[in-house]
């Protein structure tokens, strides 16, 4: 070959090697194609930077006071059978030792987890034929079934409201990203305008959360009933922001042991909702286009809300029966 066709022959080859590189590090170099959902390194995918813990816990008379509920990052609140409701409490930047009463988790549940990627979901059990939809939903169960030494039970009540999760005991590990944030939620100043609000109370057929602003706490006091909420130390619970989404509560396919009709809460679409934060109420909508997507929450004008230092609490209030003003 002249010494023209050998530089030709390697330009060639050179040219063949770059592409071909460059094919690896658009595919990721190990075949998996393009980057999961929620793992672009700017944090601007739908779901979470890192998997979230969500343990089920009990709300009644009963299972008070709670056991490392003011260190869950989220706490929401779903209407269940006869007009009652329960707690879904969101870890992810922080563990406590113990977490509960645990309780059994629901249909709703599993729409609402959607939003997070691949999430731990603790619960105490579930109705039988939910149980196999759970095994087939996105996220990693972990009943006592399945990890029976992180489960026990407390000594000063009676079952089954005493059951609590050891974290430390589940294959789990808190990514210290606040679940919040980890849902494309930010902390920052509060939008303009509002109303003036120490007080507001969210009623369900059975059952009432209300929460008082404190200013000299900057947080809002959560009372479950009627009595205020206090961990098992006897501290306030409080919350830095609380909304209040007001959802399409139906009937389910499902019935509890007496025979009453679960509810299914709509946590996709949108509608009104009511932001409380810094003692103040402010008019917002919330919106999530489908269950892989986080729900947003906008001022009337469309802009971005933004929350409060501290846990969150989302309230989901049957629309028609408890509005969110």
């Amino acid at each position: 070959m002249s010494p023209a066709g050998v530089k030709t022959w390697a330009a060639a080859l050179l040219t063949t090697l770059v592409l071909a590189l460059l094919s690896v590090g658009c595919t990721g170099g190990d075949g998996s194609g393009p980057t999961p959902r929620g793992s672009s390194p700017s944090g601007t995918g739908s779901g979470t930077e890192g998997h979230v813990l969500a343990v089920k816990i009990d709300k009644v008379a009963p299972a008070r006071p709670h056991t490392g509920l003011e260190r869950a990052d989220i706490v929401y609140v779903e209407q269940v059978e006869a007009g009652l409701s329960r707690i879904l409490a969101v870890y992810s930047s922080d563990l406590p030792p113990a977490i509960g009463p645990v309780r059994s988790a629901r249909e709703t549940d599993l729409e609402l987890l959607r939003q997070f990627e691949r999430p731990t979901l603790a619960f105490s059990g579930a109705h039988s034929r939910l149980l196999p939809v759970i095994d087939r939903a996105p996220l990693e169960a972990v009943p006592p079934s399945k990890a029976p030494q992180a489960y026990f039970r407390g000594p000063d009540r009676p079952a089954p409201h005493n059951l609590y999760l050891r974290p430390e005991k589940i294959p789990y590990a808190a990514s210290g990203v606040n679940a919040v944030e980890a849902l494309g939620l930010r902390f920052g100043a509060a939008p303009p305008g509002g109303e003036p609000e120490d007080s507001h109370t969210v009623r369900y057929p059975s059952a009432a959360v209300s929460f008082t602003w404190s200013a000299e706490r900057g947080r809002w006091l959560v009372s479950l009933d009627g009595s205020p909420a206090r961990t098992s130390d006897g501290a306030r619970i409080g919350a830095g922001t609380v909304i209040v989404q007001d959802v399409t509560v139906r009937p389910s396919d499902f019935r509890d042991r007496s025979g009453s009709v679960s509810p299914f809460t709509e946590t996709v679409g949108s509608g009104d909702a009511l932001v409380l934060r810094d003692g103040r109420a402010h008019e917002a909508r919330w919106s999530r286009a489908s269950a892989e997507d986080p729900t947003g929450f906008s001022t009337p004008d469309g802009e971005r809300v933004d929350l409060a230092e501290g846990p969150l609490w989302i309230l989901y209030a049957p629309s028609g029966g408890s509005p969110a003003r």
